[in-house]
C-alpha cells in the first residue's frame, strides 16, 4: 500500500443527517448505480440501498472498514443491494454509476478528477461532501446546518452533472 492511498481518504464519517442530504440533493433514484469513494464503515451505501432503493458500491482501502461495511451490509440484510470492494478507487472501473459520493479533500478530488471524467457516462451525478472539485462547475451548492439552534457543525455540499 503507497502512503498517498491512505492520505488521500482519511477516514472521517460523514454524519447521517449530511449523507442524508447529499443522497436527497444528488436525487438518488431505485434504478440508479450509486457509488462511494471511500466507503469507510459503509453508512453511505447502507442508507442509499436501505432508504433510496439504489444498488450501491462502496469502494475502502483499509481492511478494518471494509470488514466493518460488510458487518453493516449484513447486519442491514443487504447482501443483494449492496457490494464493498475491497480496492483501491483508481482500480475500479466506475462506467455503471450514476451516482459519485465524495468525501475526500480538494486535492484528492482533484486526483480523482480525471478518473471520474474518462469513466462516467453523460448524466451521472457527483456529489462531494464539503470539498469542490477545481475545475468543474457545481450545478447546486447546498450549504446545510446539522444543528440550526447551534449554528453549527456546517457542511457545504457541492452538486455536479456529467455532461
Amino acid at each position: 500500500m503507497e502512503a498517498y492511498e491512505l492520505f488521500i481518504a482519511p477516514y472521517v464519517p460523514s454524519p447521517p443527517q449530511v449523507i442524508r442530504q447529499m443522497l436527497t440533493l444528488a436525487e438518488l433514484k431505485p434504478r440508479d448505480v450509486f457509488f462511494d469513494l471511500g466507503a469507510g464503515d459503509g453508512r453511505a451505501v447502507i442508507m442509499a440501498a436501505e432508504d433510496f432503493g439504489a444498488k450501491a458500491v462502496g469502494v475502502e482501502l483499509r481492511d478494518d472498514l471494509v470488514k466493518k461495511a460488510l458487518s453493516s451490509v449484513y447486519e442491514h440484510n443487504l447482501q443483494n443491494k449492496v457490494t464493498i470492494v475491497n480496492s483501491d478507487m483508481f482500480k475500479v472501473d466506475l462506467s455503471s454509476a450514476d451516482v459519485i459520493f465524495l468525501y475526500l479533500t480538494t486535492s484528492a478530488n482533484e486526483k480523482v478528477r480525471p478518473k471520474l471524467e474518462a469513466e462516467l457516462k453523460k448524466g451521472s451525478r457527483v456529489i462531494s461532501h464539503d470539498y469542490e472539485i477545481i475545475g468543474w462547475k457545481p450545478i447546486k451548492v447546498h450549504n446545510f446546518c446539522e444543528n440550526p439552534k447551534l449554528g453549527y457543525p456546517s457542511h457545504t455540499l457541492y452538486l455536479y452533472k456529467k455532461v
